[in-house]
């Protein structure tokens, strides 16, 4: 499988910055300090401080990919599940675990973001759930993201 960069918002990747100052115990002040909470888990701590350094080395911010339909990360995605009537948005980028987005947000990585890259409006995609179910999607339209 070929490497991706990591799609961020500008959003994203300032909070991952400040998170990753307190963490590693960085001069920070106190209202970012305040923002995080550090838990007394060192390997807590240690994985957390590797994964936002794994997330920033590749990272993209705040690039529009092109308006061109086709689903990848970065893209705010309308899908329909199975042959449901109602559809689903959401952005396909980096799930940093606060909801400074406003939006929805599935990781390119998750099986639903997997099955859908690359895909075109009208393409519909299966993928398998964590717990082996399989499922369809039907990709309604995507366009790039921008914050309202």
């Amino acid at each position: 499988m070929q490497h991706m960069n990591t799609w961020l918002s500008r959003a994203t990747h300032e909070r991952l910055v400040r998170e990753l100052a307190v963490l590693t115990g960085g001069p920070v002040p106190d209202e970012v300090a305040a923002e995080f909470e550090v838990p007394a888990d060192k390997d807590w701590r240690e994985s957390r401080i590797a994964r936002i350094q794994e997330l920033l080395r590749d990272a993209v911010v705040g690039e529009t990919p092109p308006d061109d339909g086709i689903a990848e990360p970065g893209m705010v995605l309308t899908v329909r599940h199975g042959s449901e009537d109602e559809t689903e948005t959401f952005l396909l980028g980096v799930r940093d675990g606060s909801d400074s987005e406003g939006i929805t947000i599935y990781s390119p990585e998750s099986p639903l973001g997997r099955a859908l890259i690359g895909a075109r409006a009208g393409e519909q995609r299966s993928y398998t759930t964590p717990r082996g179910k399989e499922l369809t999607v039907t990709l309604e339209g995507a366009v790039p993201y921008g914050p309202a």
